[in-house]
């Protein structure tokens, strides 16, 4: 049973109210996770749970389902736009769907109190480590002969500097490494690795901000589209939550993905700090949440 949505202390809601406000919501996590690369489940999950009083089952297979939207939404326009790095996706792809096989078997091994701690943790560190980091620039990269091999280095037309950014992938294997990590730690929390892919890609692999967040857009509806499958089966995929959620997603992404490349990497790289924060934040609280 879903059950009647509710709007915390207020009482009940008409599908229509609960319709129009899911709705909105979502084009605002549309937005956001088509500039963030990080879905729209991080916004559309705490609001169907918390606020609507929705199953989490339930709102975990919207968010899924907004996911994919998401990423479907926006992924057109950024490899039209060359932002997206189809190579670099593909291969740590490989690695986050590994880990997450890794993490789905050993899942019963593991007191999650910990993992929360220790998740969080790396997302502070991750979130120091990013706003430490000097603007991206095209020279002083080590030689990756595996990234040379598998020519995972591009560019892209920035349209915020007007002119052509050119990139150099360095630290492959690290990158492999970590995204295997990830996709484990999915698995076991049953979070989005999103929230690890960009700063992967941004601090390891040194791609731009832009290139992190649209290479992670493409890469978490890839995710996404099988373990949607799963919950659709199981009947936890309600069109009445889904639908829509859904259809703000697909809006918001459209105009995220034509935000991307007006924006100043700076000021993208802002935001995705404050979410980082909030979520390593979330994390912590949980570890030690009686």
């Amino acid at each position: 049973m879903v059950g009647r949505p509710t709007l915390g202390r207020s009482g009940l809601m008409t599908p229509l109210e609960f319709t129009l406000l899911t709705f909105g919501v979502s084009i605002l996590a549309g937005v956001f996770g088509a500039l963030l690369g990080l879905g729209g489940g991080i916004i559309v999950v705490p609001l169907l749970t918390l606020g609507f009083g929705i199953d989490i089952r339930h709102a975990v297979g919207a968010s899924l389902v907004s996911i994919i939207a998401t990423s479907s939404g926006a992924a057109a326009a950024y490899v039209r736009d060359r932002l997206t790095n189809l190579r670099v996706a593909m291969l740590l792809e490989i690695a986050t769907t590994s880990g997450a096989i890794t993490g789905a078997l050993i899942a019963g091994f593991f007191n999650t109190r910990w993992l929360y701690l220790i998740f969080g943790i790396v997302l502070a560190w991750s979130a120091i480590a990013m706003m430490q980091k000097r603007r991206e620039r095209v020279t002083d990269v080590t030689h990756d002969r595996l990234a040379a091999r598998l020519r995972l280095s591009g560019g892209y037309f920035d349209a915020a500097r007007g002119k052509e950014i050119t990139y150099k992938v360095e630290h492959t294997r690290l990158a492999l490494a970590l995204m295997y990590l990830a996709g484990i730690l999915s698995a076991l929390l049953g979070i989005g690795s999103g929230i690890l892919k960009v700063p992967t890609m941004d601090l390891a692999m040194r791609l731009p901000i832009k290139v992190s967040s649209a290479t992670s857009n493409f890469m978490i509806g890839v995710t996404a589209a099988a373990s949607a499958a799963y919950f659709f089966s199981r009947g936890y995929v309600n069109p009445f939550i889904t639908a829509p959620v859904a259809a703000g997603i697909v809006i918001g992404a459209t105009l995220g993905s034509r935000l991307l490349g007006r924006m100043k990497s700076s000021r993208i790289r802002a935001i995705f700090l404050v979410v980082l924060i909030w979520v390593s934040f979330e994390m912590i609280r949980k570890a030690f949440a009686p």
